[in-house]
């Protein structure tokens, strides 16, 4: 599944995804099985009132677009997440550090390099094994 829309100065999962998707998308990664009342429900207790149709019509696109499945229990539809939260942010992360790699090259490496300054040695310390593992597989 590719997100075709990214945005830059957003953060977690509203870079991806709208305000209200987000909020739908982490109450069913932390219940998934919902129906659309359940998440109706869990979004009031954030103080988030919207009516039923409105929550229907996001979790409905958050279907086409691949994110959650929708399948039927008794007479009601319950949703889920077709990854969990953290297969997902992996998925997106490495496809736009392949888009960033494909566009700039060279630039995008110094640039992540650059920003390792700010990484703790233990990250540090796995991007050096992992160059040591890309290495010997050439």
């Amino acid at each position: 599944m590719k997100i075709h829309s990214f945005k830059f100065y957003e953060k977690g999962l509203k870079r991806f995804f709208g305000p209200l998707e987000s909020k739908v998308l982490d109450i069913l990664w932390t219940h998934p099985n919902q129906s659309i009342k359940e998440v109706q429900k869990k979004l009031e207790q954030q103080d988030e009132h919207l009516n039923f149709n409105t929550v229907m019509t996001v979790m409905n696109r958050l279907v086409d677009k691949g994110v959650l499945m929708k399948k039927q229990a008794g007479r009601a539809s319950v949703y889920e997440p077709v990854h969990s939260k953290e297969h997902f942010l992996d998925i997106q992360s490495r496809e736009i550090a392949h888009e960033l790699l494909e566009d700039f090259g060279p630039l995008v490496v110094n640039h992540m390099l650059d920003a390792l300054e700010e990484a703790d040695a233990e990250m540090i310390e796995k991007l050096e094994q992992k160059i040591k593992d890309l290495k010997k597989e050439r």
